[in-house]
């Protein structure tokens, strides 16, 4: 627009400045003067179909950039608008997912609650459990129990067994001699372990908590030696279960002392795991006894089986005596057939002499020929 703008002030400046030369020119006689004007309008025509023709060349050139102009925006601004909506739906998508993991993860630790207050109650159950006395007795006996059938078959050991003394063991395995039946007994002693555990660096609570810890095991020991093991009736060294390996460790770790004396008792003291050890242990010795007893029962089996095998040799023997005795009488046989057919044969060629020599007496001589003469 400001181009066309310029063309017209020139345009305009044009006709101003001719206008102005014509009036400023010295009059010239009427006819030459209107041929002039007239050529002025001629050449004003001429001018102003000029300008027109440019005018018009320049809008149409300025409406081609504009279309240009506009088709350049609407292209821009489509891929603007498809950029944008594809940057939204991405966005949209990874909100998406990111809320779906955020509800998975609220989820899990949704459930992760529910275990730790279910393992908080167990862990508060435990601790009523193994406050009271009988009640951690009975959880001693039943993890006792689990590892015993776990590991045992049912016909190696006896729960709550009672002894010639009348004393009844925890559990009793029955092997073979030797070494024999060998009891167990679970104990627990919890509240001076706490106690220790409880002391902590405190010397003055320490020295006494170690104490009765040694105590209380020492006891047990000495309980176990006197009640559960009983010559010509079970072996000469019993277990005493402690259903802790915290406990199991404290006392080998800080207590070598009282370990040494539980060994010269006789009375072996194991944790659940050492006590799955010694139950393997039990399982081979009674697999071999067993493998033991199922040989001598096939080394008597192979016995009599030979016997029936020499036996067998014997009667295949006179079989084939009599096979054998068989086949001379057979041979014998074919013999005697032999001669019989051909004392048959001769017989025949008797007989067929005789039969021809009665008919050679029986039949006329045949009458004699003459042969004829020839003249």
């Amino acid at each position: 627009m400001d181009l066309l703008v310029i063309l017209a002030v020139a345009a305009a400046a044009l006709v101003l400045g001719a206008g102005l030369a014509l009036w400023l020119r010295p009059k010239a006689p009427a006819p030459q003067e209107n041929h002039e004007l007239a050529a002025l309008g001629g050449r004003l025509s001429q001018m102003a179909e000029s300008q027109n023709a440019v005018q018009s060349a320049i809008v149409e050139r300025l409406q081609a950039q504009e279309r240009v102009v506009i088709k350049a925006v609407d292209d821009r601004l489509q891929g603007l608008s498809k950029l944008v909506g594809d940057r939204l739906t991405d966005s949209t998508t990874k909100h998406q997912t990111a809320m779906a993991d955020l509800r998975e993860r609220l989820a899990v630790i949704d459930k992760a609650q529910q275990n730790l207050t279910e393992l908080s109650t167990q862990v508060v159950g435990l601790q009523d459990i193994l406050a009271n006395k009988q009640a951690r007795g009975a959880f001693g006996e039943i993890q006792l129990r689990d590892l015993v059938e776990a590991a045992l078959p049912p016909s190696a050991f006896e729960f709550q067994a009672t002894l010639g003394n009348g004393r009844r063991a925890d559990c009793l395995l029955r092997l073979p001699n030797p070494p024999g039946a060998i009891a167990i007994d679970s104990k627990f002693p919890l509240e001076s372990y706490a106690a220790l555990r409880d002391a902590g660096s405190d010397e003055t609570l320490a020295v006494p908590a170690r104490r009765a810890f040694a105590v209380d095991v020492r006891r047990h020991v000495q309980d176990i030696a006197g009640r559960y093991i009983i010559p010509g009736e079970t072996a000469e060294s019993a277990l005493m279960f402690l259903p802790s390996e915290a406990v199991y460790a404290e006392l080998h770790a800080n207590f070598r002392g009282v370990v040494e004396e539980s060994y010269k008792a006789r009375v072996w003291i194991v944790s659940p795991t050492t006590l799955m050890a010694t139950l393997n242990t039990v399982r081979a010795v009674l697999k071999d006894v067993r493998m033991r007893e199922q040989a001598a029962i096939i080394q008597t089996e192979v016995g009599k089986m030979m016997e029936d095998v020499l036996r067998l040799d014997k009667r295949v023997g006179k079989l084939e005596s009599h096979f054998d005795q068989a086949s001379r009488d057979i041979q014998d046989i074919r013999t005697s057939a032999t001669k019989i057919l051909g004392r048959g044969e001769k017989i025949g060629e008797l007989e067929l002499e005789e039969a021809e020599r009665e008919a050679e007496q029986v039949a006329p001589p045949l009458p004699q020929i003459d042969a004829p003469t020839t003249h």
